[in-house]
């Protein structure tokens, strides 16, 4: 079934139940002049009712149909012993094994590896910096003459 619609000044009709521009305001004439009742004969009217009651009763049978299957289904998984926590952990491991092969995942692995390679340089240079601060420091004039203080302080702590 199509829709139409009249644009307005333009003087053409779109069909489709898709147009590619969405429709902004109704137009209260058109809207007045389209009345369905008073378009459709008695017949038509009739016949359109009867499709519509088979349309309902078509998918009441779809219904009762999906319904007998999913029941099959499912009696054919217990069979098999295919749990739904079975089920959820297959889907699970499926997608964690698709999302691991993607590109997007490869790309953040590897850079995140670059980053961490790069984090741990910084820090073996920051330590080894540390280490040759602390070691030119102890050598240091002052050091030496702090370290003696606290040895004489504690020497003679330890004699009275």
């Amino acid at each position: 079934m199509e829709t139409r619609q009249q644009e307005r000044g333009q003087g053409h009709i779109r069909t489709g139940l898709l147009d590619p521009e969405p429709v902004t305001e109704v137009d209260e004439e058109m809207v007045s002049d389209v009345d369905l009742n008073n378009t459709l004969t008695d017949e038509e009217r009739e016949e359109i009712l009867s499709e519509l009651t088979k349309l309902e009763e078509d998918i009441s049978t779809l219904r009762q149909v999906l319904a007998s299957k999913e029941k099959h289904h499912s009696e054919l998984k217990a069979k098999l012993g295919i749990t739904p926590l079975i089920e959820f952990k297959q889907n699970f491991n499926r997608s964690w094994y698709d999302m691991q092969t993607s590109t997007a995942y490869k790309k953040t692995s590897e850079t995140l590896s670059t980053a961490g390679q790069k984090t741990s340089a910084v820090f073996t240079t920051l330590g080894t910096a540390i280490s040759r601060k602390f070691g030119d420091m102890r050598n240091s004039p002052s050091f030496k003459s702090f370290e003696e203080k606290v040895e004489c302080t504690v020497s003679n702590i330890k004699l009275n």
